[in-house]
């Protein structure tokens, strides 16, 4: 009798992976307006200049605080769906419906809010979004974030952790696509590991580009 196979995941970043733009600011300024996210962005500006992400994350996520959860969730649907609608990379989401013929499991790993990646995970039939979350008590946002930024180490450590409660207990061979530094170190851990650029994906049979 031949070993099982084991499963295969494929993993994908979303901003400027598989969506075409960075889709944190556009959420904010939908909600408190972007002459409030402009403000924050300027006082943030050695921040920003010394890429400390997490940092401006945090202060960023204070916009929101003192907003009704019922609020947030129904703007993230209505987000969601505007982004769905315009704002996706055809070819890597051709590379996504590819994955889902194989019959591979897909998550979005990202740094973008999980309140509207959830929803377009569900749309477009997603294993999973595992996303940066903002907390919520009493049904408020609080204006802070409930864990991590997640980027670098912390979409390995979300990832890990999702495989370690998903069905089956096989390792895992892993597929990841990512466009930026924040996703060096998921690239890194994976079996096959594409840099999403400029450049279209080609299919999986002529597309052999690997991270480095």
């Amino acid at each position: 009798m031949s070993a099982p196979t084991a499963p295969t995941v494929a993993v994908f970043d979303f901003d400027r992976t598989l969506s075409t733009r960075d889709n944190v600011l556009p959420f904010l300024a939908e909600i408190a307006g972007r002459a409030a996210v402009a403000r924050v962005l300027l006082r943030s500006a050695p921040d920003v200049a010394r890429r400390r992400r997490d940092t401006v994350k945090a202060r960023l996520a204070r916009l929101l605080e003192g907003r009704e959860l019922t609020e947030i969730d129904g703007r993230s649907q209505a987000f969601a769906a505007d982004v769905v609608a315009h704002h996706l990379r055809d070819d890597v989401l051709a590379r996504a419906d590819w994955h889902a013929r194989q019959g591979h499991r897909r998550v979005i790993v990202s740094a973008s809010f999980e309140c509207y990646l959830e929803p377009i995970a569900a749309t477009l039939g997603f294993d999973a979004a595992l996303a940066t979350r903002l907390a919520v008590a009493d049904g408020r946002l609080t204006g802070r974030l409930d864990g991590a930024n997640v980027r670098r180490a912390e979409k390995v450590r979300r990832l890990e952790h999702w495989l370690a409660r998903s069905p089956g207990d096989r390792p895992a061979t892993i597929w990841a696509y990512g466009d930026s530094a924040g996703d060096q170190e998921l690239l890194a851990s994976a079996d096959r590991a594409i840099r999403v650029g400029r450049r279209r994906l080609g299919t999986p049979a002529t597309d052999r580009r690997v991270a480095t």
